[in-house]
């Protein structure tokens, strides 16, 4: 879920590609949100990246 915030990918986005509705999708999303503590989906990109779970592409 994380990788997928950190790709840039919206809710219903999320719930497309894991077959999930966009509401459960969101619903991780705050979880996620509310364990680690952040406020914004861009700390969990920050995060994902920080910790390997996802790599920036290069040009």
């Amino acid at each position: 879920m994380a990788t997928l915030i950190a790709g840039g990918l919206t809710n219903r986005e999320i719930a497309e590609a894991l077959g999930i509705s966009e509401r459960t999708a969101g619903n991780h999303v705050q979880h996620i949100l509310n364990k680690l503590g952040f406020r914004s989906r861009a700390r969990i990109a920050v995060w994902a990246v920080a910790h390997g779970l996802f790599t920036l592409p290069r040009e």
